[in-house]
């Protein structure tokens, strides 16, 4: 018996018939403004698509060979014989790559890998089969010096350097935008890339040395066409400086690798990775080079990690690796969930490589290649993210390439404009944290983190005597060094300075912070006083009528640390008067629905004023008409679905703490 071609007995469903739907249910609401949202960018995002005609499955990645992406785990633990223990165990337990994050490093958030001398890295890296495995370094304004000694231990365990599948990360423009410096002009730090490039090349050095890396963009706020200009005109200035200085433009091209971060919005997530590739496809055709596939690396965003409830972050995490994973990631490394509150222990590391492991193995997403093709959702916005990157993008090349619009603050300040735009929507809870801003759990148990001791800062380096930059002959003397026993300290302090200039440095801020500090200070006056800020829900008439909004009231304070008293209601205001004066509560919330606020909310509001000490009144809901009356009968603020959440909470934080 053969399945039945079901779909094929009921007719196509139009547009028009779906749109004649919508608007008896809209009943004459504005259509764009219930059911179509804007994307940081301006784009469009339709609650409806039609399929994507015509469109093809591209290349993507690991996923175009038919291979799973590398699950790269971070090595960040300072020690390298705990680091080594780390990475072993992340290894034997399905990890395929290591990102080596070197201490100093904006990545390391403080941590990092200690690793000094090329000994100290190969107790590091002791048992780590790199002829094997996937190595990417992570070393900030340190680079050159971390693949130095990268490099150095790679020549002593006899490795072949063109069979190694390494990304040394080298990216000073990266490092310039992160940390505000660079440490000599940036004619300088071209002719020192190219004689670092040349190097290699005589090596024999087959895998990628140069990142464009969006994480310092996305980390400062950035929307997705900025990240993605970013990047792009972070690869074409050391496509234009490796050329300029005696490289083939193709070397120049597969010396190059590119970092995006994965957040939890899935479909704006792929479509960044996929427009990635055809913009940079784009810049090989002006180059008169014949495109083929980037190397293209993918980390889960700190900027929406969170310390409180950071369980949800195991759920944003894999939402992003999803994401990644369709659009095209080459390998993939999760912030561990508990990267906010310090160093993850070995549980949370299984955590981030299992995420990833469940969806190679089990889900198998590696095997079906470009999944999102032909999806009018992702394929439109593809297209609108890939045309607005490049408008950025030739707005960054007019002010004369990616240096010169850090030097000139283009760069900082549009990225500003739109970190402004998140901030408030993550005030008003337009972009709610869940476990945060939404449904907090203000009684959370503590989680376990490595906590080691801050390291003690590196002595300072003695300088090393370095040829003239050209041929290779800077950066070879740089890996002898290495191998003799040189330090990163004496590396860096060998290169050049002259010519060095600083720019306003782009923060690395995570969306929760603003209501963490409120957790914390809610957590100091619970150790000081033996309390919490407390908020008394004034519950009027029957459950039935006020647990909608109380649960609101009480998700709304606690967001901000301030635990709310509840309770099932009241058989008088006398009654309810007297219960609020006995929580302790410096501040009430009126609690019920527009009928009963409307017969008893002005007299409540008195009551509670006549029998508690100078009380501070909020009603939960928009008062319409009430207004006038509510504000005289004593209530000062109204809380509603869109106010200014983290402002009203700064405020009512206070005052509960007052007494």
């Amino acid at each position: 018996m053969t399945d039945l071609p079901l779909a094929a007995e009921f007719p196509q469903a139009t547009r028009d018939q779906w749109m004649a739907l919508v608007e008896k249910v809209l009943k004459g609401a504005d259509f764009d403004r219930k059911l179509v949202s804007r994307t940081y960018d301006g784009i469009r995002i339709e609650p409806l698509y039609a399929k994507a005609e015509g469109a093809r499955p591209r290349a993507l990645g690991a996923a175009a060979g038919i291979a799973p992406w590398s699950v790269v785990q971070r090595l960040d633990h300072p020690d390298p014989g705990e680091a080594n223990a780390l990475a072993l165990a992340d290894l034997e337990g399905g990890a395929s790559g290591l990102a080596l994050v070197f201490a100093g490093a904006p990545a390391a958030r403080g941590f990092g890998l200690a690793a000094r001398t090329a000994a100290d890295l190969e107790r590091a890296l002791a048992g780590a089969m790199l002829d094997l495995v996937h190595t990417r370094l992570d070393a900030g304004g340190m680079g050159r010096g971390a693949a130095a000694l990268f490099l150095a231990l790679c020549e002593r365990r006899g490795h072949d350097l063109a069979r190694l599948d390494v990304d040394l990360g080298l990216d000073p423009i990266g490092a310039l935008a992160a940390g505000g410096r660079m440490s000599a002009d940036w004619g300088t730090v071209a002719r020192r890339s190219a004689d670092t490039l040349a190097a290699l090349a005589a090596r024999g050095f087959g895998g990628r040395a140069f990142l464009a890396d969006g994480r310092p963009y996305h980390e400062a706020g950035a929307s997705e066409a900025q990240e993605l200009a970013a990047v792009l005109a972070t690869a074409l200035a050391y496509l234009r400086a490796l050329e300029a200085h005696g490289h083939g433009l193709a070397a120049a091209r597969d010396a190059i690798a590119f970092l995006l971060v994965a957040d939890a919005d899935e479909f704006l997530t792929i479509a960044k990775f996929r427009a990635l590739r055809r913009l940079w496809a784009r810049v090989e055709e002006a180059c008169g080079l014949a495109p083929r596939p980037i190397r293209l690396h993918a980390e889960t965003a700190w900027r929406t990690t969170t310390k409180r409830d950071p369980w949800v972050n195991m759920l944003r995490a894999t939402v992003a690796v999803f994401s990644a994973g369709l659009g095209g990631a080459d390998s993939v490394t999760v912030t561990p969930f508990t990267a906010a509150l310090g160093l993850p222990d070995a549980f949370a590391r299984r955590i981030a490589r299992n995420t990833q492991l469940i969806l190679i193995e089990e889900s198998n997403l590696w095997r079906v290649a470009d999944p999102a093709a032909g999806a009018g959702g992702i394929e439109a916005l593809t297209d609108e993210l890939a045309h607005r990157a490049w408008a950025l993008f030739q707005a960054i090349e007019g002010a004369g390439g990616m240096v010169e619009a850090l030097r000139a603050g283009l760069v900082q300040d549009r990225i500003a404009k739109v970190r402004a735009e998140r901030e408030a929507a993550v005030a008003r809870r337009k972009d709610p944290i869940t476990g945060t801003s939404e449904f907090p759990d203000i009684r959370e148990a503590p989680v376990t983190v490595l906590q080691p001791a801050t390291p003690p800062p590196p002595p300072a380096g003695k300088p090393l005597a370095l040829p003239a930059e050209g041929s290779g002959a800077a950066f070879a003397a740089i890996l002898d060094a290495a191998r003799e026993g040189a330090s990163l300290a004496d590396i860096a302090a060998g290169a050049p300075i002259a010519g060095g200039f600083t720019v306003d440095p782009l923060p690395s801020l995570r969306a929760a912070e603003p209501f963490e500090r409120l957790r914390d200070a809610s957590d100091a006056h619970l150790a000081a006083t033996g309390a919490r800020p407390r908020v008394f829900l004034a519950n009027l008439g029957p459950i039935a009528a006020f647990t909608a909004r109380a649960t609101f009231a009480k998700n709304f304070f606690e967001a901000g640390g301030i635990e709310a008293v509840t309770n099932d209601g009241f058989s008088s205001l006398d009654a309810l008067a007297k219960a609020c004066a006995a929580s302790g509560a410096r501040i009430a919330c009126l609690c019920s629905s527009d009928e009963i606020y409307a017969a008893e909310a002005v007299a409540a509001a008195e009551r509670l004023r006549s029998l508690v000490p100078a009380p501070v009144l909020y009603l939960a809901g928009r008062p319409g008409e009430l207004e006038e009356a509510l504000k005289a009968s004593g209530v000062g603020r109204f809380i509603f679905v869109g106010c200014d959440l983290l402002g009203i909470l700064e405020t009512a934080q206070r005052e509960a703490a007052t007494g």
